[in-house]
């Protein structure tokens, strides 16, 4: 500082915490403009320029532009509050939009997130045994489908993401295939199936399957779907074992599959049949 109230560029860099690079930029959009001293013709700051840049910042962590800032700072609208609160309302409706982005975003991470964590304790702990339970129900979208016993395309299925993107939807979590019948699915039979996975936002009318709700019989297949019969074997003979009856159809929860790793001996599926017992008289 060679003067009082006047500052050089190092030194209003060092004040205000700011590069000399932006306070160049911001001196040839007349921003924070420099002033040029008579003698040697330097560049230098005044008071008032170190006051403008604590302004400046807190205009830009609201997200403004240098451009809208400039015209905020200069107040040269002929109704500069009703132009400001415009301004203000406009950032107000983009952040809601960019919150909500974020928010779909935080969905689907955490329920991925969810599914590896599941996957990587079943494996670990080595999950197998069959059980009973009540499934929560839950609304998910669904698309009726023939399966073809081409697995792979099933749960990676162009049809049903053509489907979502129909219905301007987004999907999250596992998806889950509803065949209809599970002895058919032990033998690897072409059927009908219902493709079913949640939605971020909620189902479109008409679209809607109610997933759950009930009791049923459930075990985790761990690695590649070539021999998944036996694990419904395995939960049909506990099923009669414990006087559960099951019904037709069965459901397959792809915990981690093709659209997680290529390595199917990370692959983890639950199992789902819906079960009954006879009422005791």
């Amino acid at each position: 500082m060679e003067k009082k109230g006047q500052y050089f560029i190092g030194d209003m860099s060092c004040i205000c915490n700011i590069s000399k690079k932006a306070l160049r930029y911001y001196d040839e959009i007349n921003l924070i403009p420099s002033q040029r001293d008579n003698c040697n013709n330097y560049r230098f700051y005044t008071d008032d320029s170190l006051l403008a840049v604590p302004v400046i910042k807190y205009y830009k962590q609201m997200g403004f532009t240098l451009e809208k800032i400039k015209d905020f700072i200069d107040g040269d609208s002929p109704n500069v509050f009703k132009s400001m609160q415009v301004s203000f309302q406009e950032k107000l409706n983009e952040l809601e939009i960019e919150q909500e982005d974020i928010r779909r975003k935080h969905v689907s991470v955490k329920d991925w997130y969810e599914l590896i964590f599941e996957a990587e304790t079943v494996i670990e702990n080595d999950i197998h045994e069959v059980s009973i339970k009540f499934v929560e129900p839950t609304c998910v979208l669904f698309q009726d489908q023939n399966y073809s016993t081409h697995l792979k395309s099933a749960i990676i299925n162009l049809q049903f993401t053509k489907h979502v993107e129909d219905l301007n939807c987004e999907i999250t979590g596992p998806v889950i295939i509803n065949y209809s019948s599970y002895e058919d699915r032990i033998d690897d039979h072409e059927q009908n199936i219902k493709l079913l996975q949640k939605t971020i936002m909620p189902c479109p009318e008409g679209h809607q399957y109610q997933f759950g709700g009930h009791m049923m019989v459930t075990c985790y297949h761990i690695g590649a779907h070539d021999n998944i019969n036996e694990t419904y074997k395995r939960m049909e003979a506990w099923a009669r074992s414990n006087g559960y009856t099951l019904e037709d159809e069965s459901f397959e929860r792809y915990v981690t599959d093709y659209w997680t790793t290529s390595n199917t001996t990370k692959f983890v599926t639950e199992i789902l049949i819906k079960a009954s017992r006879p009422r005791k008289r």
